[in-house]
């Protein structure tokens, strides 16, 4: 199938107006850097899902699941794929007692804010981070010493045939930067989260206290796709890149941040490019010099 026969098989599950052909991703990324998928979906429910994953099974057809954008790189060349973006019906949340059904198109700082609305702790970790639910429960999002895996009951799933199924916290497999659905062989489409009573002034104080970490210590102010590496084991990977004399290492617009140098930031019309080139470079420069790999904990999609 040829881009302009998908997107007709397309018109028969989805809304015309739901479906992007040709959609530029830096439009959809953190890093606001990315060119062309060959069409992005808009799924609003789950019958337009269930739908759409059928035929992209049929015809054997690539596809990427979408959340924010917040820790991907996507080629200049773009994605020679489907990318699926939910909305609608998954970007609800719904409350029983101290727990949350938060449907995975939620974002994870909007899911904190209703957690402090309700007077629920738990979360509070979340609120600076701007992917979604859906994405932070395949990676096991975390920040300040917590993560998902903390507060999750319960995530219910598609495969890739559309059919559902749910996993307990068990099933699911958390570790570091990492569940049983990393593979990306399931979509999150909801997630239950079991938080606790708390002080509402309390947990607004220590939201509060870590978005001023965060504007302190990380380079908000500039794209980014969050921290660009994983942290290896018994080390701070921006402690070995400012040690191995990168801070404002640079090629084109991307660069080492001079602030933070876990992160590559782009300064200004970056293009994939210069990101991949600049994580390579520290990659090599700090295996060499220290003997550790560093794993990047950003996604890279499409072509180069």
């Amino acid at each position: 199938m040829n881009t302009e026969t998908i997107c007709s098989a397309l018109e028969s599950i989805l809304p015309k107006e739901q479906i992007h052909e040709n959609e530029l991703m830096s439009r959809h990324t953190t890093f606001r850097i990315g060119g062309p998928a060959s069409c992005l979906l808009e799924i609003c429910n789950k019958q337009e899902l269930s739908g759409v994953l059928d035929l992209l099974h049929r015809e054997a057809l690539p596809y990427f699941v979408l959340g924010n954008g917040s820790n991907l790189l996507v080629g200049d060349k773009g994605y020679a794929g489907i990318v699926i973006k939910l909305a609608g019906e998954f970007a609800r949340m719904t409350v029983e007692g101290s727990r949350i059904r938060v449907g995975g198109a939620v974002t994870m700082a909007a899911a904190a804010r209703k957690a402090l609305d309700l007077g629920l702790t738990g979360l509070e970790f979340a609120a600076g981070i701007p992917g979604t639910v859906g994405g932070g429960m395949v990676m096991n999002a975390g920040a300040y010493g917590s993560d998902l895996s903390r507060v999750t009951e319960a995530v219910l799933l598609v495969d890739g045939r559309g059919e559902a199924l749910e996993k307990t916290n068990a099933q699911m497999e958390f570790g570091y930067r990492t569940s049983a659905i990393k593979d990306g062989s399931y979509i999150v489409t909801e997630a239950v989260l079991a938080l606790e009573p708390g002080n509402p002034e309390e947990i607004r104080r220590t939201m509060d206290e870590l978005a001023v970490k965060r504007r302190e210590k990380q380079p908000l102010e500039y794209p980014s796709a969050g921290s660009t590496f994983k942290r290896p084991e018994g080390y701070f990977a921006g402690e070995l890149i400012m040690k191995a004399g990168l801070a404002g290492f640079r090629i084109g617009g991307a660069e080492v941040s001079k602030k933070h140098c876990g992160f590559v930031i782009n300064t200004g019309g970056a293009t994939a490019s210069d990101v991949q080139q600049v994580i390579s470079e520290v990659q090599r420069q700090v295996k060499h010099r220290f003997g550790v790999e560093l794993e990047p904990e950003v996604i890279f999609l499409g072509e180069f």
